[in-house]
Order: structure tokens, then sequence, then C-alpha cells
């Protein structure tokens, strides 16, 4: 059996902190991984910390990517290899963004162009005020009526000390979903 290609996705959420287990742990899946980091995703991650086996992507690799006609484009690139694409975490930004069809960098890109035949599982990240506020349902909706899959947050005690709705789903959680599909 081949290995399953997974594309994580990190926006700019503090759980972005957790990417580093992420991939350990998918890569002890027997997982081939790869990383797309909005802007803001790399605030709270350190690329040493991630493996050097692992590639990593951000939005310049997008424009340097492509000079001419024929070049390859990365987004789309991006979606050819990966088997899955697991956004986790998905911050209120990038939930917003992606709901209303709006693609303004690499991730976004990835998401707007992902083939809706092979799976996109999110991982709603943000705080509890944020999570309860009546918008991010309809926008979770929306992610979800067009064939995406939600995997929960969590109830807990969140960065800011605010104890609630809005944590990343444990990473366990998140590798054993991804791992159990079809």
């Amino acid at each position: 059996m081949d290995r399953r290609k997974v594309l994580i996705g990190c926006c700019g959420s503090v759980a972005t902190i957790k990417l580093p287990l992420l991939i350990k742990c998918f890569k002890d899946n027997n997982c081939e991984v790869e990383v797309v980091l909005t802007q803001h995703a790399r605030h709270f991650v350190s690329l040493p910390d991630i493996s050097a086996e692992v590639k990593v992507h951000v939005d310049e690799d997008e424009w340097t990517a492509w000079q001419t006609r024929g070049d390859r484009v990365l987004h789309i690139e991006l979606g050819r290899w990966a088997d899955v694409f697991v956004i986790a975490p998905l911050d209120a930004n990038t939930l917003a963004k992606m709901s209303n069809g709006l693609c303004d960098n690499l991730l976004t890109c990835t998401a707007r162009a992902w083939d809706l035949q092979k799976p996109l599982y999110f991982c709603p990240a943000m705080n509890t005020r944020m999570w309860n506020h009546p918008v991010t349902s309809v926008q979770v909706s929306q992610l979800k009526s067009w064939g995406y899959r939600e995997i929960p947050c969590v109830s807990k005690t969140l960065m800011c000390g605010d104890v609630g709705p809005g944590g990343m789903a444990d990473v366990e959680t998140i590798v054993k979903t991804v791992c159990a599909q079809d």
C-alpha cells in the first residue's frame, strides 16, 4: 500500500505550536507529510522545529515557483500531490476567507483549487468568544456543505486563560480521524 500523502495547512492560531507533534504523529502512521504555513502561522512555529524531511511551503514559494507560462503553479501542484488536506488549526480569519471563497494566500488558494473528490479536514481553533459568535456556525456550515469534514474543537482552558469551546482537537484525535478514512 502506498503511503498516504497528507498536506497540513496551518493558520494564525496559537494551536500551530502543535505542528511538530502533528507531523510526528502522521509520520508515525506511515504518512508522507508536507506543510503550508500562512504568514501568521509562522509567528507560532519555528522552522527548525519542523523535521528536515518535511517540505514546508510559504506564501513566497507560490510566487518564486512560477515565472512564465508552463511553470508549475504551487497551489495546483500541492492539490495534485496530496491525498488529503488537513487544516489544523483553522483560525477564525481563514475560516471567514474560505467560507466566502477568498483566496489571497497559498493555503486559501490550495483550498479553493482542492479536488472535492479527495477529503479536506478542518480543525477550528479560536477564542471561545470568537467560536460562539453567530457567524462562526454559518461559516462552518458553509464549509461542510461543500463536503469538507470538521474535526470539532474542544472545550478547555485556552492560552489566553479563558475557559470554553474553541481549542483545537487533540493531535491524536486529528490523526486517528484522518488515518481512519477509507
